[in-house]
């Protein structure tokens, strides 16, 4: 029989988490219902809770919350367990922060249900222990997983449930489901329904719909975001809330601003769309021998107005039948992402991405068209370059009917392409990742002078570390401001900061026209009141002479 939580002692729950001790052996004991610890044991736990005072406290909130509807002890997994690093690296997407010198979490706590979140939530809070939250790991800056201070990660993989609703078209999904899991239970009750979500199939659901993803039904039916019709999150205090008792406020901010900024957001409910049963996809390939140039000049003139007649509209493309292949929807995303032809709809639930690798990613937008000598020199630099990869994505159709402060994400009318840029490499080792990293960089400042300006655009979803970093400390909003306003465009932010400075200024100069008024009354007054006084004085003096002589 298990012990009763709150029977459980420190020293014993650092037996049976596998502080020093593998899960395989402790975990008979504790089913056996143990009740005596060795001496050494004993020692050794209390040499581990001096040292490691805040995790052991953590742990032995964790066990014995009064949360908990399911036993956690399973789901704890600390630096000496022998499934840590396997666990860690289950979802680590980029290997820049697989490297001996990343920081690793005290422990990884695997959640099986919403009691061990919210657990998780409150003793975080209770003991002031950093708390990382993952979905699928495919942060491009690893924020999931990685963190500069003391930290633990909660891990939602366990938590993927998808309830689909043809007859309503909705869904329910949770956050630990990834793309492809959801595309894969939407197919398998319909053939003409779909939701407008990224390509990649291992992307973590969580993550995805809480930063605004986007795939390639954007132009038709907008964001995830703006197809979720409500969501289920743990808030700070451990409660767990819906739209309607979170308020609209706060469903707001987790539909497009990032979900960990605010709790732990469990699952969302989503519109289904309509897909025909069969679409047609089609790849061209243009080299500067072969008018590319010509091709990205027309394209950025007309992507972003493609309607049915694209090929009577874009002639320079070269597009003939034999380029196009017609298939299912749930085919295309297996076309898109490279998978072999005639890969069973299946595929589509392998968690395991096809390969690993080092990356850094960066992005910007594109609201004028870029000239052709423009798009020479873009392509120049790039050769020079060698290994950066630049892809634009098209917007308009309905992303443009949608207004910017809909959701937290604005980057809606106006907006011809958003770029990503992109570079992959294999070596490892923090010079390799600097030397990559900065090419990057180099070809985005070689940008400036065709995307976005003031502010400089970006996509929260392509987490770039370079336009900003938080310390949370005393100027967290003004390091906040460096990035947001590049996110979220607060175009007005800037201006109200700068209204802000302007009236602070007023007010300053006002107080200081007012302190010198004052003075000045003061002064006038004094010297009425000088003069007053003297006059009064001389006609004392005036009238006691005059009493005087006689």
């Amino acid at each position: 029989m298990l012990r009763q939580r709150h029977e459980m002692s420190l020293a014993e729950f650092a037996v049976i988490t596998g502080l020093y001790w593998e899960p395989e052996t402790v975990i008979p004991l504790y089913t056996a219902g143990i009740t005596e610890i060795d001496d050494a044991t004993l020692r050794a736990c209390q040499s581990l809770e001096t040292s490691n005072n805040v995790e052991l406290n953590f742990i032995q909130c964790l066990i014995n919350s009064t949360q908990l509807t399911t036993p956690i002890s399973g789901s704890v997994y600390t630096r000496a367990n022998s499934s840590f690093s396997t666990v860690l690296q289950a979802y680590i997407r980029n290997l820049r922060f697989n490297e001996s010198t990343t920081r690793k979490p005290a422990l990884i706590i695997t959640a099986l249900d919403v009691s061990h979140v919210q657990a998780s939530v409150l003793c975080a809070k209770e003991h002031k222990l950093l708390m990382k939250t993952r979905s699928g790991g495919h942060d491009f800056e690893g924020l999931s997983y990685v963190a500069d201070r003391n930290f633990f990660i909660l891990d939602l993989f366990n938590l993927r449930s998808i309830n689909v609703s043809i007859e309503d078209e909705t869904a329910w999904v949770q956050t630990g489901a990834t793309l492809g899991e959801l595309y894969y239970r939407i197919a398998e009750k319909s053939s003409t329904h779909g939701f407008p979500a990224g390509s990649c199939p291992t992307v973590g659901v969580g993550g995805h719909f809480s930063g605004a993803g986007y795939g390639n039904m954007m132009r038709k039916y907008g964001l995830t975001v703006d197809n979720i019709i409500d969501a289920e999150i743990v808030d700070v205090n451990g409660r767990l809330l819906n739209r309607e008792s979170m308020g609209e406020e706060l469903f707001w901010a987790i539909t497009g601003g990032g979900g960990v900024s605010f709790g732990v957001v469990i699952s969302y409910k989503i519109n289904l769309v309509r897909v025909p049963a069969s679409v047609t996809v089609f790849q061209v390939r243009r080299t500067s021998e072969q008018n590319v140039t010509d091709v990205a000049y027309r394209w950025l003139q007309v992507s972003n107005g493609f309607r049915r007649e694209q090929h009577e509209r874009f002639p320079e493309l070269g597009l003939k039948p034999s380029d196009c292949q017609e298939m299912n929807w749930t085919q295309s995303v297996l076309w898109y992402y490279k998978f072999p032809a005639g890969s069973p709809d299946s595929t589509l639930l392998s968690r395991t991405p096809r390969s690993l690798v080092h990356l850094k990613r960066k992005s910007d937008y594109v609201k004028k068209p870029i000239s052709k000598q423009g798009l020479g020199f873009i392509f120049k630099k790039m050769v020079e370059l060698e290994r950066p990869v630049l892809t634009f994505n098209p917007y308009g159709g309905r992303m443009a009917e949608i207004s910017e402060f809909a959701k937290p994400f604005p980057h809606r009318a106006g907006n011809i392409a958003k770029i990503q840029y992109a570079l992959d490499w294999n070596e490892t080792g923090v010079e390799a990742a600097n030397r990559y990293i900065n090419l990057t960089r180099v070809l985005h400042d070689y940008m400036t002078p065709f995307v976005s300006k003031f502010p400089r655009e970006a996509f929260l979803n392509y987490r770039d570390l370079d336009i900003g970093v938080n310390h949370n400390g005393k100027n967290s909003f003004l390091e906040g401001t460096v990035y947001g306003v590049k996110y979220f465009k607060v175009q007005d932010l800037e201006s109200q900061l700068q209204d802000l400075g302007s009236q602070l200024e007023m007010e300053r100069k006002l107080r200081e026209e007012l302190e010198q008024r004052i003075k000045q009354r003061l002064r006038e007054q004094n010297e009425i009141a000088q003069e007053k006084m003297q006059k009064q004085m001389q006609e004392f003096i005036s009238k006691f002479i005059a009493s005087s002589n006689h």
